[in-house]
C-alpha cells in the first residue's frame, strides 16, 4: 500500500497547521505590490517536505517549540528566494503548473523578490538570535550556489565524472534537506553530535532523492517532468555518465554529439535514452539511490523510537517511492 502524505504528516499536523500561519505572518509587507506577490508565491506551495523534514526532525531529537517555527520559516524563506532567483537565471516561465514570478512580473521584480525573502529570513533569526540556525541555513545557500556554478562549469565540455555529479547534487539538492535535517535538531536542544548526524542523515537523503529525479528522466510514463528533458538541457546525470563510462571511445563521442547538436529532436533523445537503458545505467543509478537510501536509514536507527521517527523514516521513502 503506497504511503500518503497526510498519514506521514500525522504526529505533525497541528504544527504544520500553525507553520502556515506563521510563515504568512513572516512574509507580510506594507508594499502593495510585494503583498501580492508573496500571496501568490504562498498560494502556489508544492508538498511542503521541507518543513515536514524539519519539524519530524526536531520531534525525532527533542521538543519541537519556537525556535522550531522559525528555522522552518528560515528555510522556506531562503529556499523560495533561490527558486524564484533561479526561474529567472534559467528564463523559465512556469513552476509547478503555475507562471514564475519574472514570468508575471518581469525580470527585475522578480529579482528584487528573492533578495526581500532573503532579508525576511535572515532578519527572522537574528532578531531572536537564532545563530546556530541560521549559521546552517547560509551553508546550505552557499553549496547550492557553488553546485549550481559547478554544474555549469561542467555542463560546457559535458566530462562529468561520477565524482563530480555526486559534489554536485550533494551541493545543489542535498545540502538543503541536510539543512532541514540539521535545523529541526538543532532547535530542539539536540547535542552537537546529534545534530551532525541529521545533517548527514538528510544529505544522504537528497542525494537519493536527486538521483530519483535523474531516473525519471528515463521513464516509460510521463509523470512529474517530462521524460528526457535532462538530455535536452544537456544535464550529465547518473544513468548517463554510466553508460558513458562502459562505452567505446566510437559509440561515447556519438552519444556526445547528439547531446551537443541533436538534443532537440525527439528521436534522438529517444536514441539516448535507449542507449542508457542497454547499458545498465538505470540499474547502476537504482542501485546507488538504494545505498543512500539505506545508509540513511542505518544512521536514523541509532536515534531513539518515537512517533517523529517512525514518520520521518517514512517521509523518507515516499521521497523514494514518489512518482513525481
Amino acid at each position: 500500500m503506497p504511503l500518503l502524505l497526510e498519514n506521514i504528516k500525522a504526529p505533525i499536523a497541528r504544527e504544520m497547521d500553525e507553520f502556515e500561519q506563521k510563515f504568512r505572518a513572516s512574509m507580510k509587507t506594507k508594499v502593495l505590490l510585494l503583498d501580492k506577490i508573496m500571496g501568490y508565491i504562498v498560494k502556489r506551495k508544492g508538498k511542503q517536505m521541507r518543513p515536514m523534514f524539519v519539524f519530524l526532525s526536531a520531534g525525532t531529537c527533542g521538543q519541537i517549540n519556537e525556535s522550531t517555527f522559525r528555522g522552518a520559516s528560515l528555510i522556506e524563506l531562503l529556499h523560495t528566494a533561490t527558486l524564484v532567483h533561479d526561474d529567472v537565471v534559467d528564463e523559465a516561465n512556469y513552476r509547478r503548473g503555475f507562471f514564475s514570478v519574472n514570468a508575471l512580473w518581469k525580470n527585475k521584480v522578480a529579482v528584487l523578490v528573492g533578495d526581500f525573502l532573503l532579508s525576511r529570513g535572515l532578519l527572522l533569526s537574528v532578531e531572536n538570535k537564532d545563530f546556530n540556525l541560521l549559521s546552517i541555513v547560509t551553508n546550505a545557500v552557499r553549496e547550492m550556489s557553488e553546485g549550481e556554478l559547478l554544474q555549469i562549469e561542467k555542463s560546457r565540455r559535458l566530462d562529468i565524472t561520477e565524482d563530480i555529479y555526486f559534489e554536485i547534487i550533494r551541493q545543489k539538492t542535498a545540502s538543503l534537506i541536510a539543512s532541514c535535517c540539521a535545523v529541526g535538531a538543532s532547535s530542539s536542544g539536540a547535542s552537537d553530535e546529534v545534530v551532525k548526524k541529521m545533517h548527514q542523515f538528510g544529505e544522504k537523503i537528497g542525494m537519493a532523492f536527486q538521483i530519483k529525479d535523474d531516473l525519471f528522466d528515463y521513464g516509460e510514463l510521463e509523470i512529474g517532468k517530462p521524460v528526457g528533458i535532462d538530455i535536452k538541457e544537456k544535464k550529465m546525470t547518473l544513468p548517463l555518465i554510466y553508460a558513458l563510462s562502459k562505452s567505446g571511445w566510437l559509440e561515447k563521442r556519438k552519444i556526445i554529439s547528439i547531446i551537443k547538436n541533436e538534443s532537440d529532436k525527439p528521436r534522438k533523445v529517444k536514441e539516448v535514452i535507449e542507449y542508457v537503458k542497454q547499458s545498465g545505467g538505470i540499474e547502476y543509478a537504482s542501485k546507488a539511490m538504494n545505498k543512500f537510501h539505506s545508509d540513511a536509514i542505518a544512521l536514523l536507527q541509532e536515534l531513539p523510537d518515537s512517533v517523529h521517527k517512525n514518520s520521518l523514516e517514512q517521509l523518507v521513502q515516499f521521497t523514494i517511492d514518489r512518482n513525481n
